[in-house]
């Protein structure tokens, strides 16, 4: 109400900034300042909220673990508290065990247990019983409307029995908020109130201990924030509750059983999706309303209103194709083909879409009409990556009248499935420090390209002591092995690791030496696994990428063992014949990548670690048994797409670049290994523009 006014109350100072300047005394040595590793931590930013649920040995299997499925996803973090010794926790749940049930006690280890674990971490800390139902997202929009830099104890405001009338205690049952700077002031008078209060009840005595020593009390409105709270009567049917309270309510007590809390938490989401429809619809009027004083009038207002206008493109080859589908078939493939069964994911969308169309036929137009699905006669749709997935379905409708009258009419209706709010994946932690082990494969027709490889790797990491090392795979024909006392094809490779071992004396490049007519990827990968650690981070690289620590850094991110495998898609340069007809070469300079593309049919490189390529190559060995020829026709990427349950992350590359060169592709591999390999040497020539320029100098020089 002051800052209202214009006036400044206590508690709202003007905060202004103010510049500390740095100053390091002459007489004392430089130290250097450890820097943390996020912003976060530097600048003091905390958490916004964490929640104890305070259970027992009765209610830890039936009420803590409804609390568990309702609300616990909606908070950042919450922990349950019992005095039980070594009791068996429900899974998803993380249960802090004190060890003694007197309620006194766990009130005590409870909050001693905040303030040691999470009292430097979170702003806020909201106290509740597992026979309470908390409206997650209310609570967690109070606490944003509230001042941190206050000592906050805000509830259900009780009156001590027999006590001074004007202290209040927050009566647990319905969950009570505690600020940050409140918990650091009370944590050392606690062993005094331990030994001095006496109550039955733990929140009469947390209550009495903060307004003893802090000389604050209960309150259950602040900073023009009010905890709303309903009490239910015994044979409540919550579907039946209408009251303006016990809708307003963030905490509801009590809770007796599991089908309680959940038929509080179905009806009180259900309040939840009526609030959020309406503020839909009047967020649209008000769109309507202030886009007809547009210079576009309410041409402008595009549809469905509050959507981003549809993605518009500059030329051809941006416009986003319709994929079309019937009930039964779709006709954009992802394996190429032009029709294929309807089935999975893609079906349950389709079923999903024409029910919502129907429903909303309905909506607009009963009681006169009463609508049914006779057929989806067609049924189109595109992914447009500014507002969502648009669906245009063409339906075959039979309309009933409120008189009994029927008829059969085609009807065309358009739907948007938009994009909603976007939500970070949470990944396990992985640092830049893992050691990378780069494994590449070798052949007699790789020889011409060795000596680059080479240099680049000990330009890009041995000068630069990264934590990578190399072991080399040596593929002899069988011809070349029986011949290799004589003539040995690597001997020149064998010669340039020697040079660079002695180069760099703590370098050892290891070799693995393999006789087979096929190089299958993944026989090479099984040969290369068994002689490494299980928790080895593997790059398969290829004879033509040159090494750098940037994508090195990226390859050890970006792989994390036992959730995620990466596929890098490198950049390949086009042939310089073609492209520069001699005038000029092709730049290496990864921050212009330029006269090429990136060859999405490439799967020579990937990083992975060394036990997931074990669990996965141990399921594919029990699914092919003892047809080693199916290996073939497989690479590693086949092996993780099909037998493991990890991430497959499959994303360009700007730190791969390739020089152009013909690969020769082995036909003795499967025809798809083989087609791929050929179509990567054709895409890989030229642009379109470089290879009609070509054909039409050669046409030129044709006709003189």
């Amino acid at each position: 109400p002051e800052a209202a006014e214009g006036r400044s109350g206590p508690g709202h100072e003007d905060f202004r900034p103010r510049i500390v300047p740095y100053y390091r005394d002459p007489n004392k040595p430089y130290k250097k300042v450890l820097r943390t590793r996020y912003i976060q931590t530097e600048l003091g930013f905390h958490e916004r909220l964490f929640v104890a649920v305070l259970t027992s040995k009765a209610t830890l299997n039936t009420l803590a673990v409804a609390v568990n499925k309702t609300v616990a996803h909606h908070f950042p973090r919450l922990l349950y508290f019992s005095g039980l010794r070594s009791a068996k926790v429900p899974h998803g749940m993380v249960l802090v065990a004190h060890g003694d049930e007197r309620p006194i006690w766990l009130m005590y280890e409870t909050m001693n247990y905040i303030h040691q674990h999470f009292g430097s971490d979170y702003d806020w800390f909201y106290i509740m019983q597992d026979d309470t139902y908390a409206q997650a997202e209310q609570v967690k929009a109070l606490v944003t409307h509230l001042s941190i830099n206050q000592d906050v104890y805000l509830g259900r405001a009780e009156e001590f029995i027999g006590g001074d009338e004007q202290a209040r205690y927050c009566h647990g049952g319905f969950g009570y908020l505690l600020s940050r700077s409140l918990l650091l002031k009370l944590h050392p008078h606690l062993d005094s109130c331990r030994n001095e209060i006496l109550s039955v009840r733990p929140d009469e005595w947390l209550g009495r201990c903060i307004i003893d020593f802090l000389g604050i009390a209960c309150v259950s409105q602040l900073q023009g924030q009010h905890y709303h709270t309903y009490e239910l009567a015994k044979n409540t049917e919550p579907e039946k509750e209408e009251e303006e309270e016990f809708q307003a309510a963030l905490a509801v007590h009590p809770v007796s059983d599991m089908t309680l809390m959940y038929r509080l938490h179905k009806q009180f989401s259900r309040i939840q999706l009526d609030r959020v429809y309406q503020e839909i619809q009047d967020l649209q009027m008000q769109i309507r309303n202030l886009t007809a004083l547009t210079p576009a009038g309410e041409a402008g207002v595009t549809w469905p209103v509050g959507i981003n206008a549809p993605f518009l493109p500059k030329s051809r080859f941006e416009v986003i194709s319709w994929d079309y589908f019937t009930e039964q078939h779709l006709f954009s493939c992802p394996d190429g083909s032009p029709k294929c069964e309807l089935s999975g994911a893609s079906k349950a969308d389709v079923s999903e879409i024409i029910e919502s169309a129907l429903e909303q036929l309905n909506r607009l137009y009963q009681p006169l009409l009463r609508f049914s699905k006779r057929q989806l006669l067609n049924g189109y749709r595109r992914f447009d990556p500014t507002r969502g997935m648009e669906y245009t379905l063409d339906l075959l409708l039979e309309a009933a009248t409120q008189k009994g009258h029927s008829h059969v009419l085609a009807k065309r209706v358009s739907l948007v499935r938009p994009l909603s709010k976007v939500e970070i994946i949470p990944m396990p932690y992985v640092t830049e420090a893992t050691r990378v082990q780069l494994v590449l494969p070798l052949t007699v027709q790789d020889l011409d390209f060795v000596a680059n490889f080479l240099d680049m790797f000990a330009m890009n990491t041995l000068d630069t002591h990264d934590n990578a090392l190399l072991t080399l795979l040596f593929i002899y024909h069988p011809y070349d092995a029986q011949r290799v006392g004589q003539v040995d094809v690597f001997a020149g490779v064998k010669a340039m690791v020697g040079e660079l071992e002695k180069r760099y004396a703590e370098v050892k490049i290891p070799w693995i030496s393999v006789k087979t007519e096929v190089p299958s990827q993944v026989k090479l990968m099984d040969i290369v696994s068994k002689k490494h650690p299980v928790d080895t981070l593997f790059f398969l690289a290829s004879v033509w990428t040159e090494i750098n620590m940037e994508f090195l850094n990226r390859c050890r991110m970006n792989t994390i063992s036992n959730w995620q495998v990466f596929f890098p898609v490198h950049f390949q340069e086009f042939n310089p014949t073609l492209v520069y007809h001699g005038e000029q070469t092709a730049s290496s300079n990864t921050d212009f990548l330029r006269d090429g593309h990136f060859d999405r049919h490439s799967f020579a490189e990937a990083c992975f670690y060394n036990s997931d390529y074990m669990t996965a190559r141990t399921k594919l060995a029990a699914d092919i048994l003892d047809r080693d020829e199916v290996l073939e026709s497989m690479e590693v990427f086949d092996v993780f797409l099909h037998y493991s349950g990890l991430h497959l992350f499959r994303a360009v590359e700007p730190g791969l670049v390739q020089k152009y060169t013909l690969r020769s592709c082995n036909p003795r591999l499967s025809e798809e290994l083989y087609h791929r390999c050929v179509l990567s040497n054709l895409e890989g020539l030229a642009s379109r523009s470089h290879l009609a320029m070509a054909l039409f100098e050669q046409e030129q020089a044709n006709s003189t």
